[in-house]
């Protein structure tokens, strides 16, 4: 993606925050624990932290968590859920934190935002040696018929190569972790899944995907037909019609450690 259009997207979402904290999925426990397995420390920066989705379970887990995040109106959403939370403006190419103060940077449905030329050093500034980075991606789990067939009718826009269990390790493995910014600093990426779940109606199923960015930088018209199509296709799948379902989904994890001093 060029670098104005991953601003453009990266950009959108401050104008759904207060949907994207209420539809967008939590991360699975199980997950958030592997990525911070065997850390050197239990000071975690949330970096891209939206509206707190993954803060809120690094919060239950007891981890000293900060969150930085560079939308003003996610900020304030985040803030607004998780008044005990240190929430500082900033982003990946400028964090707010002194060098090694952190021993885990954490990154959920974000780490492909960063431009990592610069990310990538300023990330391995803040983290102690021997810490970890890991992204972390809520994907469904087209495994499942119905799933495969709402990725097909929603389209690259609403269901994207991260957003499905059959692509995102291709999607993910190495491409947010360019060799020329990280590999001098870090270690080599492991990638590992965890079986997840979310209750949902259609109605707020079409709302989630709503929040996706590639829906968001939609013209209207489109948008409104996007979403359309995917509130027929869920209307005539016995599965979804009817009440509230289970969303199967995974949380994918990204991990790679960062290599002590020469």
């Amino acid at each position: 993606m060029e670098d104005h259009v991953r601003l453009r997207h990266s950009s959108s979402f401050g104008t759904a925050a207060p949907a994207y904290a209420e539809h967008r999925p939590d991360y699975a426990t199980a997950a958030v624990r592997w990525a911070m397995e065997d850390a050197p420390g239990p000071r975690v920066l949330d970096l891209g932290a939206g509206t707190g989705k993954l803060t809120g379970t690094l919060v239950a887990l007891s981890a000293d968590v900060v969150a930085v995040e560079p939308d003003p109106a996610m900020l304030a959403e985040l803030r607004r859920v998780l008044p005990a939370v240190r929430a500082l403006p900033g982003s990946a190419e400028e964090i707010p934190l002194p060098d090694g103060s952190v021993d885990i940077v954490l990154a959920g449905n974000a780490l492909h935002w960063f431009d990592m030329a610069v990310a990538g050093p300023e990330i391995a500034r803040v983290l102690a040696p021997g810490g970890i980075l890991a992204g972390l991606w809520n994907v469904m789990d087209d495994r499942v018929d119905w799933v495969a067939g709402l990725a097909r009718v929603g389209g690259s826009a609403a269901v994207g190569p991260r957003d499905t269990f059959s692509s995102w390790r291709a999607a993910t493995k190495r491409l947010y972790l360019p060799a020329a910014a990280l590999n001098p600093r870090f270690g080599s990426p492991e990638q590992s899944e965890f079986a997840h779940g979310q209750r949902r109606t259609a109605d707020s199923l079409v709302a989630t995907l709503g929040t996706r960015a590639g829906v968001l930088v939609m013209p209207d018209e489109e948008r409104q037909a996007t979403l359309g199509r995917i509130r027929a296709f869920l209307a005539s799948r016995p599965e979804t019609s009817s009440g509230e379902f289970t969303l199967p989904m995974s949380t994918g994890v990204l991990r790679v450690r960062r290599l002590p001093a020469r």
